[in-house]
C-alpha cells in the first residue's frame, strides 16, 4: 500500500503534540479502526435478525400445530385461515433467514478486508449487499434497516477514501456481479435452511400461494 494510504489504515504513534490536539478539536479515525466498528454493528444487525428468525420459527410452530389439528376435526376453513397465515410468516422468515446468510458473508468480508487490506476493490461489492438487504427490510425490520444504512454510508466513504488515498478504481460491472453471486448464495442457503426448519404444508388444506423466491 502507498506509504499515505498506511499511515491512516493504522493510526502513527509518532504524531506530533499539534496533530494529537488537533485531531480532539476535529476527529478523523483511521480506516481500519472505522471498519473494526462497522464489523461490530454489522454482528449485531445479524445477532437481532437471527433471534428474529428464531420467533418467527416458533410462531410458526404453533401455528402448524393450529393448522394441522383444524385439519383432523374437518374445520377446513380454520385450517385454510392457519395455512395462509403461514405462508405470509414464512415469507417473512426467508427474507430474514436470506438477509442474515448475507450479513455473515459481508462480515467475513470485512474481517478479511480490516486484516489484509485492498479496501477500494474488495469493499465496494459489499456495499452492494448492505444496500439491496436494507431495501428489503424496510418493511419489515425498519430499525435494522435504519442502521444498516448507516453502516453502508460508513462502508462507501471507506471505499472513496480508500481509492483516493490509493489511487485505485473499482470495475463497477464486476462490483454488481459479485454483489449479485453474494446475495444468490445467502439466497441459496435460505432455501436449504427453510426446508430443514419449516415443515411442509398439509397437502389437503389448499393456500393462496406458497413460499416464493424473492
Amino acid at each position: 500500500m502507498p506509504t499515505r494510504f498506511l499511515k491512516n489504515w493504522v493510526r502513527d504513534e509518532g504524531y506530533s503534540v499539534y496533530r494529537r490536539v488537533h485531531e480532539r478539536v476535529h476527529p478523523s479515525r483511521p480506516l481500519r479502526e472505522r471498519l473494526t466498528n462497522s464489523v461490530y454493528r454489522m454482528q449485531v444487525m445479524r445477532h437481532r435478525l437471527e433471534d428474529t428468525g428464531n420467533r418467527l420459527a416458533q410462531k410458526d410452530r404453533d401455528m402448524f400445530n393450529k393448522c394441522v389439528n383444524a385439519q383432523m376435526a374437518k374445520q377446513t376453513d380454520r385450517a385454510v385461515i392457519y395455512a395462509n397465515e403461514l405462508v405470509e410468516m414464512r415469507k417473512i422468515a426467508k427474507l430474514i433467514l436470506r438477509s442474515q446468510m448475507a450479513l455473515e458473508q459481508v462480515e467475513l468480508r470485512l474481517e478479511t478486508i480490516r486484516d489484509f487490506g485492498d479496501v477500494a476493490v474488495n469493499l465496494a461489492p459489499v456495499v452492494g449487499v448492505v444496500h439491496t438487504i436494507k431495501n428489503e427490510l424496510v418493511g419489515v425490520m425498519p430499525e435494522v434497516s435504519y442502521e444498516l444504512g448507516t453502516i453502508g454510508e460508513t462502508l462507501n466513504s471507506l471505499v472513496i477514501e480508500a481509492g483516493d488515498f490509493t489511487g485505485e478504481g473499482y470495475d463497477i460491472e464486476a462490483t454488481s456481479e459479485e454483489a449479485t453471486r453474494i446475495l444468490s448464495e445467502a439466497n441459496a442457503v435460505a432455501e436449504q435452511k427453510m426446508k430443514e426448519r419449516f415443515p411442509e404444508l398439509p397437502v389437503a388444506v389448499p393456500t393462496a400461494e406458497r413460499v416464493k423466491s424473492p
